[in-house]
């Protein structure tokens, strides 16, 4: 049976990644060595880093003045390593959810952290609007993909004080104006490559303006300087990413990956709103491209069980929602097929007609 990955993450990949990367797993470029015992300064692998960086760079637009790093510790070390680096008095925070929380979180131990907005109150189903940023702080934070509650900016922000982003979740499902940020950061294991290495896009000269001392791992600069080499980085990763770069640009680049993330979100919101069984927990205009989520109706919940072994029995994978919301959550990465989608779909159209 052909089964259809919805996880959350670690999620999908496109299947060439997969096959090529178990390929350099057994033997790297006809080195009779796997890539999981070659050193990561050996001169066939360096040539990976680079390229990495430079499709980055190509796919995202970069402008000149900003580098490129990977990194280990996932997103959750980068929610220590930005106020470290970035917060002087006073950092501004949006608060859209779990992760926007646990950011906030860290920064408190550096500084002021001012909560803009909030939607805690409404279980986080929608983006607050019409928030303003204190013109003194030195960075606003936001999260722009909320995993487990399925709510997106799907735009870059306008604000007055230096910008800074959490794009972990739909990282290269859209173009990006990476000039109206100093950073942008995100773990890899939902839109670029498996679990294990971490990317930061850096603003050069954004840094070097806080007074406290770094410790050396956490201080971007370092990482910069020594080309994501100054420690042994995550090898594997960090060559499932370029493969995945690589898929990227050949199908077309961030402007087809939002082209047919459009068109799955489309598809899939379009059968939650038509069929009785089921509806969206998130705010219409707010509502995630990535992360799908829905719950039973009302009058429908006692099905919840059976429709999760319904779809589970015909090749879902993965569409339990999150404990804090509930329901089923369809995590539609670049790499899900539109037939996956469709084939979600008939399964709720199924169970619709059983019920």
């Amino acid at each position: 049976m052909k089964k259809h990955n919805f996880n959350a993450g670690p999620s999908i990949l496109p299947r060439e990644v997969i096959e090529e990367t178990a390929q350099a797993i057994l033997d790297f470029h006809g080195s009779g060595l796997s890539l999981m015992e070659i050193s990561h300064r050996a001169k066939d692998f360096q040539p990976v880093v680079d390229e990495a960086v430079a499709l980055f760079k190509e796919l995202l637009h970069i402008p000149e003045g900003y580098s490129v790093v990977f990194l280990g510790g996932g997103a959750s070390l980068e929610f220590c390593m930005i106020p470290y680096n970035f917060l002087n008095k006073k950092a501004a925070y949006l608060n859209t959810g779990t992760w926007a929380k646990k950011a906030m979180k860290e920064a408190k131990a550096f500084g002021e952290v001012v909560e803009v907005a909030s939607s805690a109150d409404a279980n986080f189903s929608f983006i607050p609007k019409d928030f303003s940023v204190p013109a003194d702080a030195d960075y606003f934070h936001f999260t722009t993909n909320n995993t487990i509650f399925g709510t997106e900016i799907k735009h870059d922000l306008d604000v007055p004080v230096p910008t800074i982003a959490d794009m972990s979740s739909d990282i290269f499902s859209r173009p990006v104006d990476v000039s109206k940020y100093i950073c942008i950061y995100g773990g890899a294991q939902k839109n670029l490559a498996m679990a294990g290495v971490t990317f930061v896009i850096i603003k050069n000269d954004a840094l070097g303006k806080v007074s406290r001392y770094i410790p050396t791992m956490l201080n971007y600069q370092t990482h910069i300087d020594n080309g994501s080499m100054f420690n042994t980085p995550p090898v594997v990763p960090i060559y499932s990413a370029l493969l995945t770069l690589r898929w990227i640009k050949a199908q077309g680049g961030v402007e087809e990956m939002e082209r047919r993330a459009t068109e799955k979100a489309d598809m899939l919101y379009g059968e939650i709103d038509r069929n009785k069984l089921f509806v969206g927990t998130a705010a219409a205009e707010d509502r995630s491209r990535m992360n799908i989520c829905f719950v039973m109706a009302p009058e429908y919940k006692e099905l919840e069980a059976d429709f999760l072994k319904f779809a589970t029995e015909r090749g879902m994978v993965g569409l339990k929602g999150h404990r804090s919301v509930g329901g089923f959550r369809a995590s539609c990465y670049n790499a899900l097929p539109k037939e996956s989608v469709q084939a979600l779909i008939d399964c709720m159209q199924a169970f619709e007609k059983l019920h």
